[in-house]
């Protein structure tokens, strides 16, 4: 199994990639994790709290249970995907079972800021894209998805969603075996994705 690590900025467009990606290849090739599913739990928290929590901190994150997630793949073991709510700030009660595959990929801003899930990755993305258009995607996402409004977006954006970029997203760049940016030509950088992990499920 090819893992492809796809991380980047919150709005840097890291869904697309990986939607793009995953049509290239057959359904039965390649497996799709995403980080916001390993969530930690946060029914123990009163819901007018809730609002309040940091999501972009990597604290915010069970790392130990998708790294486990991701070692049972490598072994052919099928797992059992949480299944979080960002409308409640907690996990469901169901499950989503993911099964071994030719290419896993993990997408998420956090992907290559713990150690132990960076040393599980074979390929590593980062998408670098810029502020205001993470911005404008994030206010979009958060309206449409989240339940949340204009000021709120606005408001976490200032207090969290920047300086944690900052402090914990934007230097993962470091450890990419790849920087693209949305302004290139899509069309030109996806086929240059798709031919890479070709090329490395050969190896």
């Amino acid at each position: 199994m090819l893992v492809v690590g796809i991380a980047g900025g919150s709005g840097s467009g890291k869904t697309t990639v990986v939607t793009n990606i995953v049509s290239r290849f057959q359904r039965n090739q390649i497996a799709v994790i995403q980080q916001d599913s390993y969530y930690r739990d946060n029914s123990h928290i009163p819901p007018e709290e809730r609002g309040h929590i940091n999501f972009d901190h990597p604290g915010s994150l069970e790392f130990d249970l998708l790294c486990n997630h991701v070692k049972k793949l490598k072994q052919g073991i099928p797992v059992e995907r949480p299944v979080y709510s960002f409308l409640t700030c907690t996990r469901t009660k169901e499950t989503i079972q993911v099964e071994p595959a030719d290419i896993l990929i993990l997408e998420g801003i956090l992907i290559l800021a713990n150690a132990a899930l960076r040393k599980l990755i074979d390929f590593k993305v980062f998408i670098d894209a810029d502020p205001d258009d993470m911005l404008r995607r994030i206010i979009n996402r958060d309206i449409e998805e989240r339940g949340r409004t204009a000021g709120e977006v606005l408001e976490r954006y200032k207090k969290t969603v920047s300086p944690m970029h900052l402090q914990f997203i934007e230097p993962t760049k470091k450890y990419a075996d790849i920087i693209i940016s949305p302004d290139e030509d899509d069309q030109t950088v996806m086929e240059m994705l798709a031919s890479i992990i070709e090329e490395n499920i050969k190896r």
